[in-house]
């Protein structure tokens, strides 16, 4: 486990009973050895979903079924934590214990704060740059279960990116998705707001959406329902399938809160893996971002159809043949 979760255990600054655990969205490579009980994870991160299944823990995207105690690891989305916190309290009988776990960068001392006015927390365990601290399960304070939401026409929900609403890239790429045919691809599909534009196009037979937060994906659903349209829960940067015609993408560029470009350029890549010869890759991205020596190397020809807004439409033409690739 983290070493301040083990710490707070170890110091009896928080403590689990023996039985089944849950934990709510923890780090992948957390360390469960110690932990007492029978351990359940929950994360809708696919990545992080199988890191944590590799390792033989008992992992699901979505939480089911009942527990002696929870750990709820802190998110990036306040209202995301709020809500992990009333599924935990849900799950769990009155009283049982309820630990909270996270980073002062992911709004530790936030959860705190409104954790201390609702509950009777204790001590706090403050160690390596976060907070540890537990309550009894109790009353779940109003408005912290979440609830789908409706923005403009399209379901979202807390903790999905762009959740307020069509992000500006987004709504840039699409005003060029008119003329598609063939089999599409919407790599990062999000809750579909690209999808449902692509498939406005009668030329188009499929559309694949390929996005790894399963929420998301569960929002997605929601939003096309159209019969050409196919889901797929994956990670975009490994997943196989196709080939496609074109791929359509508005790539993720951050590891939690730090900018990191690998993640465009392994969409980039993937994209290229998975078109045919003569297909073709649109893509958004913010403009300072750096990918175009990754456009280079994966495909022959490369151009901006628009620079805007802080943002740039890239269509990328000729995938070339990677090694490895059939």
């Amino acid at each position: 486990m983290n070493d301040r979760l083990s710490l707070a255990l170890a110091a009896d600054a928080v403590t689990l009973p023996e039985g089944r655990i849950l934990l709510l969205r923890p780090p992948a490579d957390l360390d469960v050895g110690d932990l007492p009980g029978q351990i359940t994870a929950v994360h809708g991160f696919k990545p992080d979903h199988d890191r944590l299944a590799a390792r033989d823990i008992d992992v699901a995207p979505r939480l089911e079924g009942r527990f002696d105690a929870a750990v709820v690891f802190i998110a990036r989305a306040k209202a995301q934590t709020l809500d992990m916190i009333a599924q935990a309290i849900t799950a769990v009988p009155p009283g049982a214990p309820i630990i909270v776990d996270g980073q002062k960068v992911d709004g530790a001392d936030s959860i705190v704060r409104l954790c201390r006015k609702a509950f009777d927390i204790g001590d706090v365990f403050a160690k390596a740059h976060g907070k540890t601290f537990s309550f009894p399960a109790g009353p779940i304070p109003d408005g912290w279960a979440a609830e789908p939401q409706q923005v403009d026409g399209f379901v979202t929900g807390v903790g999905v990116f762009s959740a307020d609403g069509v992000d500006a890239g987004s709504a840039l790429l699409a005003s060029h998705l008119t003329g598609l045919s063939g089999r599409v691809c919407d790599l990062g599909a999000g809750w579909g707001h690209l999808s449902r534009v692509v498939l406005q196009n009668e030329g188009v037979t499929a559309c694949a959406l390929i996005e790894a937060e399963h929420d998301a994906m569960t929002c997605a659903r929601l939003n096309v329902v159209d019969p050409r349209a196919a889901f797929h829960w994956a990670d975009a940067t490994t997943w196989t399938g196709g080939p496609f015609d074109v791929v359509v993408s508005n790539p993720p560029f951050h590891t939690a809160r730090r900018a990191d470009p690998s993640l465009g350029r392994a969409f980039i890549t993937a994209a290229a893996r998975l078109l045919t010869p003569g297909g073709r890759l649109l893509m958004v991205a913010n403009r300072h971002l750096p990918y175009e020596e990754t456009l280079n190397a994966t495909f022959g020809a490369v151009a901006v159809l628009t620079d805007k807004d802080g943002f740039k439409v890239i269509e990328a033409k000729k995938p070339k043949r990677q090694r490895g690739r059939t």
